[in-house]
């Protein structure tokens, strides 16, 4: 995929682009945050909306596996179809329809209408995870553009962080129905701001889908997406079950438990900062460290959940490991495939919800056979393996790397 030149495009003078494009950057973090809220706030909302809708929380329950279906399928051929556009215009509209659908959603008077109020944003929201990472890169430049990935990937990781949590404080505070409105005002918001402050960056030419496909031909970009289904397999064995965790085995009040949920995403958005530190020069590496400690803060959870101090420093452990890997794992697969990045980090979304299903399914075996805290020793078993994998994966692109040391796609995989 070409890059772009951004202050060609919006004809900004060198001495405003760099503070333009920051603001542009952290712009997009905030509509990152809005519309993957909109995907995890019903968790945190299910209890509610299954109450008015007369459903079970069960049956309510399969709105949030419909959203995670839609984006593992259609994210890729989507983004791979869209992702020539001019990206300010792409971004505002896809903020237009995330607020009409999260308005449709706020008045729906059954589950039926919910669902179909539920599909749109899930078919927009890979394509602005790709597109968006992306984009955050070519406005920082070469020299900051992981960084820059990075912050975009705050707003993301703060999402799926604090998404449940804000969906259960929301509900209490003005039903879910608020919730959603409150949803759809601030994406309204966020497009007007987008629209102030993104410059008009040059569309890039259409690129056949079948030629982006080609990146699927390589075996160590598959590699690299596998790792990543391994990985939130890992995190989501864990994280799907943590609100019980916390209520039965360390025995916090349920009314507490949301904002200990919050606490563990406001102390782990530090490894947000880290991830996007170490992954530009070592992302395999970065990526097994990061899954050991993801390990380790998860069995330490339930070790010492009976010992206050204990407890918190295991929930840190985790919180920051946990929060790293959102960012370095996005970056690391399009790092794999710099001349279709759009897809890959789309393609990676799809990844990453393949294995948040995955590990809620793994989590939920787990726990009638050997108990719940067995999710924590199950996930940190997947968590090594993911180390592991890397740490190999890291070998043989160093063997390739040597063998062929013009290859410029191989050591920027590596």
């Amino acid at each position: 995929m070409t890059s772009l030149n951004p202050s060609a495009a919006s004809g900004c003078p060198p001495s405003t682009k760099a503070t333009g494009h920051q603001a542009s950057v952290s712009v997009l973090a905030v509509a990152a945050f809005v519309i993957v809220t909109t995907e995890f706030l019903l968790v945190g909302l299910l209890p509610a909306l299954a109450r008015d809708l007369a459903v079970s929380v069960s049956t309510a329950g399969q709105l949030v596996t419909l959203f995670a279906v839609i984006v593992m399928l259609f994210g890729p051929p989507l983004t791979a179809w869209l992702a020539h556009q001019e990206r300010k215009r792409l971004f505002v509209g896809v903020l237009l329809l995330f607020a009409a659908s999260n308005a449709l959603a706020a008045m729906a008077p059954n589950l039926w209408t919910l669902a179909i109020a539920r599909i749109a944003p899930a078919l927009a929201l890979p394509v602005f995870w790709g597109t968006a990472s992306e984009t955050a890169a070519q406005l920082a430049g070469p020299q900051r553009a992981s960084r820059a990935v990075a912050r975009v990937y705050l707003g993301i990781s703060g999402a799926m962080l604090f998404g449940i949590p804000l969906g259960s404080v929301a509900g209490e505070a003005m039903g879910w129905r608020g919730a959603f409105w409150v949803l759809a005002a601030l994406c309204l918001l966020v497009a007007a701001l987008l629209q102030v402050t993104m410059p008009t960056l040059a569309a890039t030419p259409r690129v056949r889908l079948a030629e982006q496909a080609r990146i699927l031909r390589d075996p160590f970009f598959v590699g690299h997406v596998l790792l990543s289904v391994a990985v939130f397999t890992a995190m989501f064995t864990g994280y799907t079950y943590l609100a019980a965790v916390l209520e039965t085995i360390a025995q916090v009040p349920s009314a507490h438990v949301g904002w200990w949920l919050m606490g563990f995403g406001a102390v782990g958005l530090g490894g947000n900062w880290l991830g996007g530190l170490w992954v530009d020069r070592r992302p395999l590496v970065t990526t097994a460290v990061f899954s050991v400690l993801l390990a380790v803060g998860m069995v330490a959870t339930v070790l010492l959940a009976s010992v206050p101090v204990g407890l918190v420093f295991a929930l840190a452990v985790w919180g920051v490991a946990n929060t790293a890997l959102y960012p370095v794992c996005q970056i690391r697969v399009m790092k794999s495939a710099p001349q279709a990045q759009a897809l890959a980090g789309t393609i990676n979304v799809s990844a990453a919800n393949g294995g948040i299903a995955l590990g809620a399914l793994l989590g939920g075996a787990s726990i009638p056979l050997w108990g719940l805290g067995s999710v924590a020793w199950v996930g940190a078993a997947v968590a090594w393996v993911a180390a592991l994998a890397a740490l190999w994966m890291a070998q043989r692109l160093r063997a390739q790397r040597l063998s062929l040391p013009t290859s410029s796609a191989t050591s920027a995989a590596s």
